[in-house]
C-alpha cells in the first residue's frame, strides 16, 4: 500500500517556481497573513480584504502583501466549508471590508449572504466561479440537492484549477489597484511573480499525462477534479457516491459497494481522498484502497496551517506524480 499525503515537506518547485518565489519573497511565509477573527478594518491604511477561505485570503495576501488586511473565514482542517456558520466575528469583518473575495457556486453561500446583509456593492466582490468562466455574472448556476441547499450545477472548487487560478490572481490585482492606485505597481509585480509559479505548475500538470494515459480515478468528493482531469486522468466514481459525500448523507449500499469493488479491483491508478469530509463510509473506502495496495492521496479544501497557496499546490502536484510513477 502506499498512501501519499499532499504535505509542504514534499513539494519540490521547479526552477521557474524557486526564481518566482524569491520575487514574491518567500509565499509560504504569506499564509499567517490570511487570519481568522482578526479586525477587517485594515491596519495602518491597509486594504480590508474578508475571503472565504484561506485559499483566497493567501492569494489576496501573496498579491497585496502589506498593503492589505486579511481575513479568512475558514482556514483550519477541522473546519468543513460544506457546514461552515458564520459568526458575528464574520459578519463585523465582512461590514467593513472593502474587498470581498468568494468561491461562489453554492460552495459558500455563507458569505455571500453576509455580503448582501452589510449591503457589499457588487464591484467589492470577486466570485472566483465567474472569473473562472464557469457561471455568468448575476447568474446564481446553481441547482436544489435533496438536501435543500443551493449547489452549483458544474464543479465549484476552481482552486484546484491552475489555469483558473492565473485569471482570479489578475483580477485581485485589478481591484486592489482600483482601490489602492498608489500600489498599482507593487500588485502587478506579485501578481506577475504568482502567475509565473502558477504557469510553472501547469507545465508540471501536463507533463503527468504520460504516466496517467488510459488511466482512471476514484474520489470520495470532486474537490480535487480539476487537477486531476488536467492531468489525464479519468474520473470513474459513481455520481451517486460523491453526491451523497457533498451533501452529508449516507452512501446507499449499493453505490458503496460499486465503489468499493471499483478500488478493490485495481482498477483505477488512485484514491482521491478528501479528509476534510470523511464518514465511516470513506474511511472503508480508504480501507479498501490501502488493502489493494492502491495509492491514496489526501486532498483538502484549505491550506495546511504554515504554508501558502503556491506551496500547497506544489506539493499535491508533487503527491499526484509520485501516486501515478
Amino acid at each position: 500500500m502506499r498512501s501519499f499525503t499532499a504535505s509542504l515537506a514534499k513539494a519540490r518547485p521547479s526552477v521557474i517556481g524557486v526564481v518566482a518565489a524569491a520575487a514574491v519573497l518567500g509565499l509560504a511565509a504569506c499564509a499567517p497573513g490570511a487570519t481568522t477573527g482578526s479586525s477587517s478594518a485594515g491596519a495602518g491604511g491597509a486594504i480590508a480584504v474578508v475571503a472565504s477561505t484561506n485559499v483566497y485570503g493567501d492569494l489576496a495576501k501573496a498579491v497585496g502583501r502589506d498593503r492589505v488586511s486579511v481575513t479568512a473565514m475558514i482556514s483550519k482542517a477541522s473546519q468543513d466549508p460544506h457546514s461552515y456558520e458564520a459568526t458575528s466575528q464574520d459578519r463585523l469583518a465582512v461590514s467593513k471590508a472593502k474587498l470581498v473575495i468568494e468561491n461562489g457556486g453554492g460552495y459558500d453561500p455563507f458569505l455571500d449572504t453576509l455580503a448582501r446583509e452589510g449591503k457589499v456593492g457588487p464591484d467589492s466582490i470577486i466570485t472566483a466561479v465567474q472569473i473562472a468562466g464557469l457561471e455568468q455574472q448575476g447568474s446564481t448556476g446553481t441547482a436544489s440537492t435533496a438536501s435543500g441547499q443551493a449547489h452549483a450545477s458544474y464543479n465549484e472548487h476552481v482552486w484546484y484549477d491552475v489555469a483558473a487560478m492565473r485569471k482570479i490572481t489578475a483580477a485581485v490585482a485589478d481591484r486592489l489597484a482600483q482601490l489602492d492606485p498608489s500600489g498599482k505597481g507593487t500588485f502587478e509585480a506579485q501578481a506577475k511573480a504568482v502567475d509565473t509559479r502558477l504557469a510553472a505548475l501547469e507545465g508540471q500538470i501536463a507533463g503527468l499525462k504520460a504516466h496517467a494515459a488510459s488511466k482512471k480515478v476514484a474520489v470520495t468528493e470532486p474537490v480535487p477534479l480539476y487537477l486531476l482531469e488536467a492531468a489525464g486522468l479519468t474520473n470513474a466514481t459513481p455520481e451517486a457516491f460523491t453526491s451523497a459525500v457533498e451533501e452529508g448523507q449516507d452512501v446507499p449500499p449499493a453505490v458503496l459497494k460499486e465503489m468499493l469493488d471499483l478500488v478493490g479491483s485495481r482498477d483505477v491508478a488512485m484514491l482521491a481522498y478528501n479528509p476534510q469530509t470523511a464518514s465511516p463510509q470513506t474511511e472503508q473506502l480508504r480501507k479498501a484502497a490501502e488493502s489493494a495496495k492502491v495509492p491514496v492521496v489526501d486532498f483538502t479544501e484549505t491550506v495546511p496551517e504554515g504554508t501558502g497557496y503556491l506551496d500547497w499546490m506544489q506539493s499535491n502536484v508533487d503527491a499526484l506524480g509520485k501516486a501515478l510513477s
